[in-house]
This record gives structure tokens, sequence and C-alpha cells, in this order.
């Protein structure tokens, strides 16, 4: 099984050229738009997600498929109801495996990665996690469902490609219903500043709904300051990678008792002992 996001390489590599050409002759300001070294290093780490993370999710193809075919009911995928169910149970996984991923440390250092640019644009969806293994528990509630594995894995594709689209400051806000309803390069652009109103917000995939729902929608009102908290001010892939288990492991090897080592690995990013 080749994922479909491959297919579509070269219409992103296409579409980032078309981005940055944009920026050079209708330039923003001189800290939007692209920057060699920054590009650069979100290309490495995109080819190096596809890398890891194709063998990955052939490995997850027998789980999946375990619990498949034990599911009380098998779904046909000849149905519309299938499909509509898997639209929306997918996209609800997302946002939970999106929501955790910033709020445990464990799989933040994961997800990290796709935030410690600087920068904002079409190359940014491309900077991806070179530890896929975190997202594994999130998706096989639908297997259980009764969905076939191929449509689950088609359609987080279908997710991913949709998103790539989401990383651009080249469009403004779109007409307020669809604003309302689906996520945004408005509201991805809240998604990853680092200002302190916009920390941990607007999860979506496709939808924004469910932000609205949990509670953790916020809109674009002043200028989004893109990047970490605190940067870490490398364009090295695999400090990249791997600075934040690198920083676990430093926080957990200083922990004076088991319950701040858990802390440590388990407490949202930045948890820290009483004192």
């Amino acid at each position: 099984m080749i994922p479909a996001v491959l297919y579509a390489v070269p219409a992103f590599l296409l579409l980032i050229a078309v981005e940055a050409w944009s920026y050079r002759f209708a330039p923003d300001d001189d800290e939007r738009g692209y920057e060699r070294r920054d590009t650069t290093t979100s290309l490495t780490m995109g080819a190096g997600s596809q890398l890891v993370g194709f063998p990955w999710k052939l490995l997850t193809i027998g789980l999946y498929v375990a619990l498949w075919s034990v599911a009380p009911v098998q779904l046909s995928p000849t149905s519309v109801g299938t499909w509509v169910l898997l639209f929306f149970a997918d996209d609800l996984a997302y946002y939970w495996f999106h929501r955790t991923h910033h709020e445990v440390r464990l799989f933040w250092a994961s997800h990290v990665v796709h935030h410690s640019s600087t920068h904002f644009n079409l190359s940014t969806a491309l900077r991806q996690s070179w530890t896929p293994m975190t997202s594994l528990p999130f998706w096989l509630p639908l297997a259980l469902l009764g969905i076939p594995p191929w449509m689950i894995f088609l359609q987080q594709s279908v997710s991913l490609l949709y998103q790539f689209f989401l990383h651009t400051e080249r469009i403004d806000r779109l007409p307020r219903p669809v604003e309302w309803v689906f996520n945004t390069p408005s509201h991805h652009r809240v998604h990853h500043g680092a200002n302190h109103e916009y920390l941990d917000r607007n999860y979506g995939g496709i939808l924004i709904v469910w932000d609205r729902l949990f509670g953790s929608f916020a809109p674009e009102h002043t200028p989004v300051r893109y990047g970490l908290t605190t940067n870490i001010g490398t364009y090295n892939p695999l400090r990249v990678a791997t600075h934040e288990y690198a920083a676990i492991w430093a926080d957990v090897r200083r922990a004076g008792s088991w319950r701040h080592r858990l802390g440590h690995v388990f407490g949202r990013p930045g948890w820290q002992p009483a004192r």
C-alpha cells in the first residue's frame, strides 16, 4: 500500500515554488515568506517522515485488520453511510490525536517538530515528525467500528492533503460560514502561534467544529508570532527531530523522585514540580 500523500509530492513542491515566487514579486514583509535554510529543513523533515512512516504503516496494517476482523459489524465500503461515518470519525480521531500531542509532553516531543519553524508557509506543512508511532492508538477504534482498514488509511491521506493548504499566509479569512465549520488558513495560523492567547488552540483537521464543541477554539485577531515559546535555534534536521526527547531525558535524570520523573514525561509541556 503506497500512501496517497506520496502521489501528491510533485504538486506540493510545485505549489511551494509558486508561493515562494509570490513573496519574491509581491512581498508581505521581511519576516514573512520563505527562508532558504528553514525551507530546506522542512523539506528534509518531510522526506524523513515518509521514509520512516511507510514501513511503520505497513506494520500497522496487520493490527487494523485484526481489529476489523473481530468488529461486531463489518461495514460495506460501497455504502454512502460508511463513508460519512468515516469522515466524521476520522476527523474526531485526528482532533484528539492532535490535542493529546499538545497536552502530554511525551507526545509533544514528536509533534513539536511541526511547530519548530518560525516561518509559516506551504513548506511548513511538510515539516513532520520522524516518530509516527505516537499516532497508533487514536484510529484503532475506527477499525473496531467495522470500517475497512484501507478506507481508514485513505481518509487519513485525504485529511493530510487538505491540511497542506492550511499552511499559508497568502489566504486571508474566508466567508463566515466556511470559517465557522471548516479549518481554514486563518484558524491554522492561530494554531501555529506562539502568542500566549494562541497557545494550544484550533486542533481540528478538516473541521473546526470540534474545537468549538470542546472549548479549544480561538479566532485570529492579532498578528501571529510563529514558532515555539522558546525556539530551538537550529536547522539541523536530527536536532529538530530529537531535541524534545533529549530535554525530557535530561529532566528525568535530574528529577528527585519517580513522581517528578513521571511528571516530566506525561505532564503538560513545560511541567515543573511545585517548589
